[in-house]
């Protein structure tokens, strides 16, 4: 009922954990365990097995007595128990950093060999204070030291065999992993293992010991699974124990080790043998406690520098990578503006030039291939493509199916440069195509056509969940006009491109198309009757070939010059003008 036992009032303390204002502070670690608020401290409690406790017997009172009076720095301190119920459990005093096996298995924490006898002479000072007390541990293991925040290992669950026999609650068999710290002798006599013995934490020391310098499980260089190894130590010969290499600690101290393991009880070191043999290991150098954490202190700030250098160089990678990423989605100057927070306004561009360009026939390319190949072809393709815009001066906007957009200009403005950059990338990604074979259909030529047109147009971010990089106007609506009026194999080129290719005085040659029939808008005359569509006029007045017939095409085409340095006769894939 949660009432005063003894000197210790125990009301239940998980109601007091979560009334609590500390409670919502636990550490997320420890927030699946049982870990609850008392008094404005955190204490751990340790739970007997069942839930039908009816009462505490007298004999269970005398044990928790005899608990409340040890009181050493590597003894964890008793500070009660709880009962309200049917539950009963014992309340002991938490350490910040868990347990030994924690801290061990923890590889973000270096523990160098000064660090590890520290805590290894904590545990047998530890042992050596229970042990001159007639107090038998019984159940020692790295989970049952814990660590606090001073670096400081204390002793915890002793006496607890004690207080299970007192309250005469049924025993639980251990699983065979729990057991790698009991002594060959308890194992096989149950009866003696539930108790303990002193010879029995001897040789628990000596596989802590093995935890510490090796840093891993007990018996984790054998491999074999847990109840064999149990098997293997209760019944000899031939002797199993864990392996540890000469060069992972000092050799006084992996002999002192063995003498702990040794299979005939009488023959182990008693605790204060122990003791004394493990000051002389470090020759002379001070393993007192203050000392220790000091050297704790500045390694553990070591690493924890380490870290966190480390921590930082993995973050900013993987910034990198992001910001890479984005620049390749967005413009860089707007995918700035976006990790700011500062919106991005749109921007009139009053001259650019567009490139359109699709598959001839794709529709019909599809319908043959699967959805796999498909998507293997435009990879392929658009790969290519991309490698072949990163050397001009131009922007890829976007591909929508077949259709590949590219814009120069903008977002940066080259000055009338942009109509030079996009032709002579419609050269280079011509000259590409005509070697060019789809996997599934090596056969097929792939055939685009090309259409280009320069004018003013608006850019701007559209959308927030995935925004997009988009561009305005009647430019763009032409440049796609000039593409799906084209032919294959050729740039179909409007005439405003054409008079600023002419003033770049690059060499480019063009050929006149003739007239072409477009889609256009037109004003509304005071005459409410539409008006018809008219076809285009030339961009010159030359008269048309008789046969026009689109030139054979594709044929060898050599690398166009830099720019400027084109000369008036080299042999460039005509561009086409309407």
């Amino acid at each position: 009922d949660g009432s005063a036992h003894g000197p210790w009032p125990c009301k239940p303390l998980w109601d007091t954990c979560a009334s609590h204002p500390r409670a919502a502070i636990l550490p997320a670690h420890l927030h699946c365990l049982p870990v609850p608020c008392w008094h404005g401290d955190w204490v751990w409690l340790k739970k007997f097995p069942g839930d039908k406790h009816t009462e505490i017997k007298p004999a269970t009172k005398t044990s928790f007595c005899k608990l409340r009076d040890l009181r050493h720095e590597n003894v964890n301190l008793f500070l009660g128990f709880f009962y309200d119920c049917g539950v009963f459990a014992i309340v002991s005093e938490h350490c910040s950093r868990g347990s030994l096996e924690d801290l061990i298995r923890n590889e973000d924490m270096k523990l160098d060999w000064m660090f590890k006898s520290s805590l290894l002479i904590d545990l047998i000072k530890g042992m050596k204070y229970l042990h001159h007390r007639d107090v038998v541990h019984g159940r020692l293991k790295s989970r049952n030291c814990v660590v606090d925040g001073r670096f400081v290992l204390k002793v915890t669950d002793h006496g607890f065999n004690e207080l299970l026999e007192a309250q005469k609650i049924p025993h639980e068999p251990p699983r065979p992993e729990e057991r790698f710290w009991t002594a060959p002798e308890l194992l096989r006599d149950p009866t003696l293992e539930r108790k303990g013995t002193f010879r029995g934490d001897i040789y628990s020391i000596s596989i802590i010991m093995q935890e510490v310098i090796c840093r891993s499980a007990p018996y984790c260089m054998l491999d074999m699974p847990a109840d064999e190894i149990i098997r293997k130590v209760a019944k000899p010969p031939p002797l199993c124990r864990p392996s540890v290499s000469v060069d992972q600690a000092p050799l006084e101290c992996i002999q002192l080790m063995k003498q702990c393991w040794c299979e005939q009880p009488e023959r182990r070191p008693t605790i204060n043998q122990i003791f004394d043999q493990f000051k002389n290991i470090n020759k002379g150098r001070k393993t007192n406690i203050i000392d220790s954490m000091l050297r704790m202190l500045e390694q553990y700030s070591s690493n924890l520098e380490d870290l966190i250098r480390e921590r930082t160089e993995e973050l900013e990678i993987e910034k990198q990578k992001t910001d890479k990423l984005l620049t390749q989605m967005l413009p860089p100057s707007v995918a700035q503006a976006l990790k700011m927070g500062t919106p991005v306004e749109p921007e009139y561009f009053e001259e650019v030039t567009l490139y359109f360009s699709d598959i001839v026939g794709f529709t019909t390319i599809s319908a043959m291939s699967e959805p796999i190949e498909v998507v293997d072809l435009l990879n392929d393709l658009y790969t290519l493509f991309d490698a072949i815009i990163g050397s001009h001066d131009v922007y890829k906007v976007e591909t929508i199916g077949d259709a590949y957009m590219v814009a120069s200009g903008l977002p940066h403005r080259n000055g009338n440069r942009h109509a030079g950059e996009i032709a002579n990338m419609s050269l280079d990604i011509l000259s590409a195509v005509g070697s060019f074979r789809m996997r599934h259909m090596p056969e097929v030529p792939v055939r685009i056509r090309i259409g280009l047109h320069s004018g003013p147009c608006v850019a701007g971010v559209v959308g927030l969940t995935m925004p997009r990089y988009c561009l305005f106007g009647d430019t763009v609506n032409t440049a796609s006009r000039m593409e799906s009026t084209g032919l294959p194999y050729r740039i179909h080129v409007n005439i405003r491109t054409v008079t600023i290719l002419h003033s770049l005085k690059e060499g480019f040659k063009l050929d006149i198309r003739g007239k072409t029939e477009l889609k256009v808008l037109v004003p509304l005359t005071p005459d409410p009757q539409p008006l018809l569509a008219r076809p285009c006029p030339p961009a010159l007045p030359v008269p048309l070939t008789p046969d026009p017939q689109p030139l054979p095409w594709p044929r060898p085409l050599p690398c166009p010059l830099s720019l400027g340095h084109a000369p008036s006769s080299m042999a460039t894939p005509p561009l086409r003008t309407s």
